[in-house]
């Protein structure tokens, strides 16, 4: 019997990208420095990267899915060339107040429902016990903990009040320094953290 597949399961704008708010076009796209050394040493340790990212400013009209897709075939580009690839991309472009009349929901994807999260979990066979998440807020550790996510990191929060609002919750200044206590094996559950 082989081994058990593990993953990595990442929100995007704050963990990967400068988070400028409705980022859906190339042009204000920065992927942080560290992200694509820090998703291909997740790699080479045997983690399956899977992207999970509420992006509301699809259903409030500021960019459309055509926008995001495209955005995300760049980010894809810039992290191949270190071998970071994502392996999916999860969306939820929903939001419960929107203006674009067809992603007005309020549905079970948008964080912090665990949605997009068990859809991967299904996807992939994953078990969630051998998974971990990576958000910059508190509805990202909520998701993955509605999912069964075995633990979820919190990196470089954009709202500072939510650090240490969340129980269990692990901080890092940054993904690669979240990735380096992953591969070290300093990542306890959630009851035991």
């Amino acid at each position: 019997m082989g081994s058990r597949r593990r993953a990595v399961f990442l929100d995007r704008d704050g963990v990967l990208n400068v988070d400028r708010g409705y980022v859906g076009e190339i042009g204000r796209f920065e992927l942080y420095p560290e992200a694509a050394p820090a998703l291909a040493a997740l790699r080479r340790a045997g983690f399956l990267l899977i992207l999970c990212t509420n992006q509301s400013g699809i259903a409030r009209g500021r960019f459309g899915l055509g926008d995001f897709w495209r955005l995300s075939a760049h980010m894809q580009r810039l992290l191949a060339r270190d071998h970071a690839e994502l392996d999916a991309i999860y969306l939820c472009p929903h939001h419960p107040e929107a203006e674009v009349p067809e992603f007005k929901q309020d549905c079970p994807c948008r964080k912090p429902r665990p949605g997009m999260f068990l859809k991967a979990l299904g996807d992939f066979g994953l078990d969630p016990r051998d998974c971990l998440a990576i958000g910059d807020r508190i509805r990202d550790l909520e998701a993955a903990k509605n999912a069964g996510i075995c633990q979820g990191l919190l990196v470089r929060p954009s709202v500072p009040a939510e650090l240490g609002a969340f129980p269990g919750q692990l901080a890092f200044g940054g993904l690669l320094e979240a990735a380096a206590a992953i591969l070290e094996g300093d990542i306890a559950s959630w009851d035991q953290a």
